[in-house]
């Protein structure tokens, strides 16, 4: 009987701690409107940063003036790589831009436009079998991303400079 009843009481003991934490470790509301427009801690520390970088000439730069913006997309992208009319595997990916500072807004507003485009690269991608055999090898990821590049640019233009693969993995099913 007991050994019915443990694998419930574990159950039910694993909900309960995960439910305290969960209300344990949830941030509060702001409790002023001036901690509601308070930055990030660590907000004040990247501005000082940057602004000795400008002022010491040192600059996150890739050949060209002027420092970088780097804007993540909000979520992974899901590939999956068919063989024979079957999902043999799944490719999950992370991808952020190198952009001119100040486009951020310009960027959310068109990103579900630019995942778009973005997932129909790598569909392609995956149906060329670039994502078989040694897949993270530099010369097939730097097709992709040139690839990548070209989909940012056509809704971004010219503010884009990069597409970083931010992480890549293949899970075989």
């Amino acid at each position: 009987m007991m050994k019915k009843l443990l694998p419930v009481l574990f159950l039910i003991a694993g909900l309960g701690a995960g439910a305290a934490a969960g209300l344990f470790l949830t941030p509060g509301p702001a409790e002023t409107v001036a901690d509601a427009k308070a930055p990030e801690p660590h907000a004040e520390e990247t501005a000082k940063a940057d602004k000795a970088n400008k002022t010491s000439g040192h600059s996150e730069t890739s050949g060209k003036a002027g420092p970088y913006e780097y804007l993540k997309l909000t979520k992974q992208f899901v590939v999956p790589v068919v063989e024979e009319n079957e999902i043999s595997a799944l490719v999950t990916m992370s991808l952020s831009l190198e952009t001119r500072p100040g486009i951020s807004e310009e960027f959310y507003k068109i990103e579900p436009k630019l995942r778009d485009g973005f997932l129909q690269v790598l569909f392609d991608h995956a149906n060329i079998g670039g994502f078989d055999g040694e897949f993270t090898q530099s010369d097939n990821l730097e097709v992709l991303r040139r690839s990548l590049l070209e989909v940012a640019r056509k809704d971004l233009g010219d503010d884009v400079s990069r597409v970083l693969i931010m992480s890549v993995s293949r899970q075989d099913t």
